[in-house]
């Protein structure tokens, strides 16, 4: 073809332009169209040059762009999901410009373009990755921030992946505080409703940074006078005590530094196993005659899962440090349950044979391993909850900071599991945090868990719940007041005559009782003087519970 006819001849070379290289066209129009043929073509170059050209047609010419903005929005973001990364990375780019030049006429595109971009921060690649942040950051900026809000929720919120979550939090908090207290908390429709609820999830998250971010919202927001009025009518019930206990910290310590986020094992090309454990294995030591050390053996039981594991040394450098984490993460993750469960033993070799490096990395490696906790593998599940039991006297006070994370994966299906063994297993690790790490680290999760939970599960809690207060209350009687007693009102004050708790199954009438007399040990007639201010019905089943001769 003749370069006379050709509007994009400029960008005749595949390469993604700088931004100081867009120009404008002497026949936009024409050049919009042949951009768009070039984006419906299978031709990877052709692509990167149409995608060059709706950049310089945003920067120079955003009314003729405007005339077909839905189409061109929905072919960017189909090429933000082509699997060669350069063509992925110029339609982010491509994004990013949109946003910055024709702002809120973006507005209408804002669901699939900020749900794409997000979706591809999940991804290992950290050009694309460092793009997508400055594509939503130029969103946010930019659109009309309710719909930024709406969009943000919408389209990262719930995501399995860590990293996407993450990203999510980051510029929802961004466009909250851009906002302010006053109009995310004025009531406008699905505005206040979602904000609440996005943060409520955001500071109960498995990721350390995620949950930086929603706190940042809650801090950004507790400002305004009717902040605790708001939290009430906005935030479910489930969610409403962690929430209240985040923002008293808050209020009391401040927000604190931003955590430092490291780069996702997720979503890089998986290996087999038998790559994996060749990986892992180039951190072996070395013997006295620098010969590559073999791997222990490992009890008969475990031999066929578990025979390329191995046991290393201490990283060397940051560097192998980060890198070991990536392997067992991936590992953690992996698609096939052999892996995952190779992944598993490997964590308790490495803790048994070098604790300091994984207690280096601890929030890192267990918020990869919470997930096999509750796997859908019931195999993989029950070796992960049989490992944590041999974790936890390993570690001990060193699993304070993913308590959290844990007892989540562990209680919330495992305890009303009809299998047996994941029943057991799960019971166990219950009772080996209780022996081996400060109970008052356990606390607020079984409380938070005892309210919420339902069937055995909520029995179980609320019975091991009584157990903590025998233990805690003699050093920490205002933490055991403040948090036990709500859970005591709860089951009370739900509780039907025969014991049940309505939709939840079960019968907690023998676990209520049980925590009942734990608190009326420790506390003795102000139990009751606490109880004179609850409904009559409350205080009249505490004292039948109570009564020595019922």
């Amino acid at each position: 073809m003749p370069s006379k006819d050709r509007m994009l001849s400029a960008m005749h070379s595949p390469e993604i332009m700088e931004p100081s290289e867009l120009r404008p066209f002497p026949k936009p129009e024409a050049a919009l169209l042949e951009a768009l043929q070039y984006l419906a073509d299978e031709d990877w170059e052709k692509k990167i040059e149409g995608l060059n050209s709706i950049r310089c047609l945003s920067a120079y010419h955003p009314e003729v762009l405007m005339a077909k903005l839905h189409e061109t929005s929905l072919a960017v973001v189909q090429e933000v999901k082509n699997l060669r990364s350069v063509v992925s990375r110029a339609a982010v780019l491509c994004l990013g410009d949109m946003f910055a030049s024709l702002k809120k006429s973006m507005d209408q595109e804002l669901d699939s373009t900020v749900k794409a971009l997000l979706h591809k921060a999940g991804e290992s690649n950290t050009f694309i990755r460092e793009d997508v942040d400055r594509a939503l950051k130029a969103m946010g900026s930019n659109v009309t921030p309710a719909r930024a809000l709406s969009a943000l929720i919408n389209g990262g919120q719930s995501h399995l992946n860590t990293t996407v979550r993450r990203c999510t939090a980051r510029h929802l908090a961004d466009v909250v505080e851009h906002m302010g207290p006053g109009r995310v908390l004025s009531g406008i429709r699905d505005v206040t409703d979602k904000v609440l609820s996005a943060a409520a999830k955001f500071v109960q998250d498995g990721s350390q940074e995620t949950r930086y971010y929603g706190r940042k919202m809650l801090y950004t927001l507790m400002t305004h006078a009717d902040f605790e009025k708001v939290l009430e009518k906005h935030v479910l019930p489930k969610d409403l005590p962690y929430v209240k206990e985040t923002v008293g910290s808050l209020r009391q310590k401040g927000l604190g530094e931003t955590p430092t986020v490291t780069p996702s094992a997720k979503g890089r090309r998986s290996h087999s196993s038998h790559t994996e454990s060749s990986r892992l294995a180039s951190l072996w030591p070395l013997d006295s005659k620098c010969q590559r050390l073999p791997p222990p053996s490992l009890p008969d039981r475990e031999s066929r899962e578990g025979r390329e594991l191995s046991r290393k040394s201490a990283p060397r450098n940051p560097l192998e440090s980060a890198e070991y984490v990536k392997d067992i993460t991936r590992l953690l993750n992996a698609k096939d349950f052999r892996d995952r469960i190779s992944g598993i033993k490997q964590l308790l070799a490495d803790t048994e044979s070098n604790q300091d490096l994984v207690v280096a990395n601890i929030v890192k490696i267990f918020d990869a391993f919470k997930d096999r906790l509750h796997d859908s593998n019931s195999k993989v599940n029950q070796v992960a909850l049989e490992t944590m039991r041999r974790l936890i006297p390993l570690l001990k006070e060193r699993l304070a900071p993913v308590v959290n994370l844990l007892i989540p994966a562990l209680v919330d299906n495992n305890l009303n599991s009809k299998n047996p063994g994941i029943y057991t297993a799960a019971t166990n690790v219950i009772q080996a945090l209780c022996q081996h790490l400060d109970n008052y680290l356990l606390l607020q999760p079984f409380c938070t868990k005892a309210q919420f939970l339902n069937g055995k599960a909520k029995q179980d809690i609320t019975e091991k719940l009584a157990e903590l207060v025998g233990e805690l209350y003699p050093r920490k009687p205002h933490a055991v007041e403040q948090k036990v007693l709500v859970v005591l009102w709860h089951l009370l004050g739900n509780m039907t005559n025969s014991g049940s708790l309505p939709g939840v199954g079960g019968n907690i009438r023998t676990a209520a009782a049980k925590l009942s007399k734990a608190l009326y040990a420790q506390m003795g007639q102000n139990l009751l003087i606490h109880a004179a201010s609850q409904p009559p019905h409350i205080k009249r089943t505490l004292e039948e519970f109570l009564d020595p001769t019922s």
